[in-house]
């Protein structure tokens, strides 16, 4: 599933072309994906100027002019395509179609369908039903040790779930929260409400470099992500736990370990990670 890093590099590919420009056309080539689409969802959307493109957590909110969010989450294989002029080959999979009064369209891949969309007066948006319950953005300001620590206060979860539970933090999935781990030398099965302040106060900054590294080398490709523009991520060639079972630690040289958490494997160094 594209993490908040992959998501991020898709909105900041697409308000390149999109932001300030007019929906000339666009094309819902199926009624539904993971939920069905809203009603009169293309006719809705068709002539209207993005405004603004954002991101909370996983999602991409595309502000629309008269007070309209088109809401976005890209699923396990979802993706987002760029190029100049309409597509003369959509496939089977390219289920919303759109372009801009400037030339440009996107094409909305999703081969799993486990993607969403959906409409959302802006007034109403933070108590959608898939954002109401989000905690504080990783890369913002006020995502602190201190309010780590009293989200995990009392929790008997491992730390590995706890930073997956996106009423904690909103957007951290399994790579990221392996790397970041690591770096700050927790173990993942340490019960969340047991680590010690201190460890917090490296935990914070090591979510943000993760995060914002991983920004940088426009994500991880696994399977099915690509950028907007069609190009790989590489991300995945700088993970230091994250898919390295029984490879070196780049700490210790010890073995990299891999056990399976809520269903997820994890990755990290046992004679490191405490």
């Amino acid at each position: 599933m594209p993490e908040l890093p992959e998501v991020e590099t898709t909105r900041r590919g697409l308000a390149l072309k999109l932001d300030g420009r007019r929906i000339a056309r666009i094309e819902a080539h199926r009624p539904d994906l993971r939920f069905p689409l809203p009603k009169n969802f293309a006719k809705t959307i068709q002539g209207r100027r993005v405004e603004a493109l954002e991101r909370r957590a996983k999602y991409i909110l595309i502000r629309l002019e008269g007070g309209l969010v088109w809401l976005v989450h890209l699923g396990m294989s979802g993706r987002m395509l760029l190029r100049l002029g309409w597509p003369n080959d959509i496939g089977p999979h390219d289920h919303v179609v759109f372009a801009t009064d400037e030339g440009w369209s996107v094409t909305y891949n999703d081969a799993r369908r486990f993607g969403m969309m959906d409409l959302v007066p802006a007034a109403a948006l933070p108590r959608h039903r898939l954002l109401a319950e989000l905690g504080p953005e990783p890369l913002a300001d006020d995502f602190t040790p201190a309010v780590l620590q009293a989200a995990l206060k009392g929790k008997k979860t491992p730390m590995k779930a706890a930073l997956l539970d996106q009423t904690v933090v909103a957007g951290l999935g399994n790579i990221y929260v392996c790397e970041a781990l690591f770096r700050a030398v927790i173990s993942p099965k340490r019960l969340a409400g047991t680590v010690p302040p201190e460890k917090l106060k490296k935990l914070v900054p090591a979510i943000k470099a993760v995060l914002n590294e991983a920004i940088k080398a426009g994500g991880s490709s696994l399977r099915d992500y690509v950028q907007s523009d069609g190009e790989l991520g590489y991300f995945q060639t700088r993970f230091r736990v994250y898919d390295r079972e029984g490879q070196a630690c780049t700490a210790c040289e010890k073995p990299v370990k891999r056990i399976v958490q809520s269903g997820r494997s994890t990755f990290y160094c046992a004679a490191c990670q405490r």
